[in-house]
């Protein structure tokens, strides 16, 4: 048996061989099942509209009004869709930390979209499509 493997459950067939790899995995090897992760084509639809935001709205940072990246949007409205703000302390210093999309299920990933799509619309912010780096 190879060190890993992946079974997608979309039918029967698939289903019996996961079952079959369980019954002949060595002791001590480990199961999990969840739902798939979104996509690298979920992943780059983001990029635009977050690229909309960095070019098109400020942000309240550090009491001022500045342009912000594409990546510090991404943590702002992650954490606005998760519905909570995750921060920090460390040394004095409060630090808020980012959701990650790629952990997202594809489900969870879609409702991003559909909420990173209404933030852009309400907010005036067309998405900016262009060659731009996905970094996460």
């Amino acid at each position: 048996m190879s060190d890993k493997q992946l079974f997608r459950l979309v039918h029967p067939e698939a289903r019996r061989r996961a079952m079959q790899a369980i019954h002949t995995a060595p002791d001590g090897h480990i199961v999990t099942i969840a739902e798939a992760s979104r996509t690298l084509d979920q992943n780059a639809a983001q990029w635009p509209y977050l690229e909309g935001f960095s070019q098109q709205k400020q942000l309240c940072i550090n009491g001022a009004m500045v342009k912000a990246t594409r990546d510090d949007w991404k943590d702002v409205l992650t954490g606005c869709h998760a519905g909570e703000t995750r921060m920090a302390v460390f040394d004095g210093r409060v630090v808020m930390l980012p959701q990650r999309t790629s952990r997202m299920g594809k489900k969870v990933f879609s409702d991003w979209m559909e909420f990173l799509i209404a933030m852009a619309a309400q907010s005036g912010v067309e998405p900016v499509y262009k060659s731009i780096k996905n970094d996460s």
